[in-house]
């Protein structure tokens, strides 16, 4: 969904916040995938959408104002930016010279009258000109800055915005955006960056400020159980800021076409423990120590004791009543809560779900293909509404097309090193003739930040040569919880091309659809394949034990082959194999 031809967004209007258009811009050029597919929502898909279908529920944009890209050429230029990040620069020396960059002079009026109109929090969000795109969605690559703006005084809310502003530029030079460049292809100095600064939906509790809740929802699942088929879409909710989600956290996965049907856990303790037990908000207390060039300066991570505090948990949550040894749906006072949204989702509290069902082909009409939605639901003030669901982001999603091109029996095969029962992708590879693995005999769930670390060491290595590999681990890749999995950065494994995870007894995280670590996998065309024990998944082990090595350290292997694996994987099917010759 990147921009095409020129959008006819209005210019900002000085002292017209309040009563003005919902998406204004600042400068000239283009504004990027995220700000393009915003102005879809706004100009075409909302004007298809009846408001009194869902009474209630009021389907809004978020006030928002777009930089143009020609501002960051601006920019670039103003301080010689472009021969400063040129060559091998570490990231502490790119986010050293942005931040002591200034803004072009051309705009400071523009952004010295927006801030001294908006008052609510603000985030400054990526726009970039390659972003969202099909072929290479650029998903969560660069930065998002969320900032409180409730400084008494204009100057401090502006000098907040500034350095919001120079982080998102920085956010195109760092190695996760270098990385990602190369592993798709691209060519970086092409790339061009514009900025959304948007309203932060939500409401404030004491010293935090978040929504009800957010979410992903995708119109194409691929990862359908029971009845589900994967065009009957699938749904990640979480209390607070959608970080919790686009981060790879827990949060609750379900079918909008099965509401109630029952979670894919064993047990009422598997469903307790794999369930979200913390949100993000802005921090809207006492200023913490100034850090300009960290993505999370301004958040803060709670319990969902402090969500039962502000009093939110009514409409998301069941509580354990040891009596009777169930979840009885609603929040209780006698008994641990399941942040499991059953008051909405079987109780029909919200009428969300049938609102997102009803979202889904309206959007995939305007995109032209399967979509994903991200969205923020919270409380509305406006007469007439109990409830604001604000679209935040719509970006195509890449589906697998053609025939079947795997058979269970397939996987029983002789040759086959790595079966897998779920599987992402769609197509045939036979170049692979390296493979990094974790030694299961060393691998320790309190160690996975290390793992990255020497995971990324192997793979700057084979990328540097030109070595595509197969990446076999333990628990989700990329989760930012290092207990479900190892909290890999793209970046780190930029180089591989099939990526195998498999379950442990204490490690058996359902996928994270929404996050994405997870879009930019298909984006890329990497195979993704999950072998889950005891399930119909294996991993020949020893085989990968007997291979000659060619690099080791205390909890990861390097294997080289003599002869090439082959990957396939049918994404129809949802199946995957890794395959020797011999």
């Amino acid at each position: 969904m990147a921009e095409k031809g020129k959008l006819k967004i209005p210019r900002f209007s000085r002292g017209a916040w309040e009563s003005g258009e919902v998406i204004t811009r600042i400068g000239s050029g283009g504004v990027g995938g995220k700000a393009s597919g915003l102005w879809r929502i706004q100009t075409e898909l909302l004007r298809q959408l009846d408001p009194l279908e869902f009474p209630g529920i009021q389907v809004t944009v978020p006030r928002m104002v777009v930089l143009g890209a020609e501002i960051f050429d601006s920019f670039m230029e103003l301080n010689g930016l472009r021969e400063e990040v040129a060559g091998d620069v570490t990231d502490a020396a790119v986010t050293h010279a942005f931040g002591k960059a200034t803004l072009p002079p051309e705009i400071l009026g523009d952004l010295r009258d927006f801030i001294g109109q908006v008052h609510a929090p603000l985030a400054v969000r990526s726009s970039s000109l390659m972003e969202d795109a099909l072929e290479h969605p650029f998903a969560g690559v660069f930065a998002t800055k969320m900032i409180p703006n409730n400084q008494p005084d204009a100057d401090s809310r502006f000098q907040a915005l500034s350095n919001a502003i120079r982080f998102v530029y920085a956010s195109t030079f760092l190695s996760e955006a270098r990385d990602y460049f190369k592993a798709a292809g691209l060519d970086h100095d092409k790339e061009k960056m514009a900025i959304v600064l948007q309203e932060v939906v939500g409401n404030r509790h004491g010293d935090r400020f978040y929504p009800l809740m957010s979410g992903v929802a995708r119109s194409f699942n691929y990862y359908p159980s029971g009845a589900a088929r994967p065009t009957d879409g699938v749904v990640n909710l979480a209390l607070g800021l959608g970080r919790q989600i686009v981060d790879g956290g827990l949060s609750w996965c379900y079918c909008p076409a099965y509401p109630a049907a029952p979670p894919p856990f064993n047990n009422l303790g598997d469903r307790m423990r794999s369930t979200q037990n913390g949100f993000w908000a802005v921090n809207m207390g006492p200023a913490p120590v100034p850090d300009p060039m960290k993505e999370t300066e301004y958040l803060v991570q709670v319990g969902l004791e402090q969500g039962a505090e502000d009093g939110v948990l009514d409409h998301l949550v069941s509580t354990y009543d040891p009596r009777s040894d169930r979840l009885r749906m609603g929040y209780g006072r006698t008994g641990p809560v399941v942040l499991d949204f059953a008051p909405i989702l079987v109780g029909e509290t919200i009428a969300l779900n049938g609102l997102l069902r009803r979202l889904f082909p309206l959007a995939e009409r305007t995109a032209g293909c399967p979509v994903e939605i991200e969205f923020a639901l919270d409380r509305d003030g406006a007469e007439g509404s109990d409830y604001r669901l604000c679209l935040l982001q719509m970006r195509p999603m890449a589906v697998p097309e053609g025939e079947s091109r795997l058979v269970p029996a397939e996987l029983g095969d002789s040759k086959v090193i790595v079966a897998a029962d779920r599987a992402l992708g769609h197509g045939s590879r036979e170049d692979l003739l390296d493979v990094v693995y974790l030694k299961p005999e060393a691998f320790d769930a309190a160690r996975t930040m290390a793992i990255a670390e020497e995971v990324a060491g192997f793979n700057r290595t084979l990328v540097a040569e030109g070595r595509p590999y197969a990446l076999i681990g333990f628990g989700r890749w990329g989760r930012s919880d290092p207990w479900l999995g190892v909290p890999v950065a793209w970046s780190q494994i930029a180089g591989a091309k099939v990526i195998v995870e498999t379950t442990t007894r204490d490690m058996a995280p359902d996928p994270s659809q929404g996050a994405h670590f997870f879009h930019n996998i298909i984006g890329l065309g990497v195979y993704y394949l999950t072998a889950r024990g005891g399930e119909g998944g294996r991993i020949d082990w020893d085989w990968l034990d007997a291979q000659p090595v060619a690099g080791e350290t205390a909890h990861v292997r390097h294997v080289r082959l003599v002869k090439p694996l082959e990957a396939k994987v049918d994404g129809l099917a949802g199946l995957g194999l890794l395959r020797r010759s011999s």
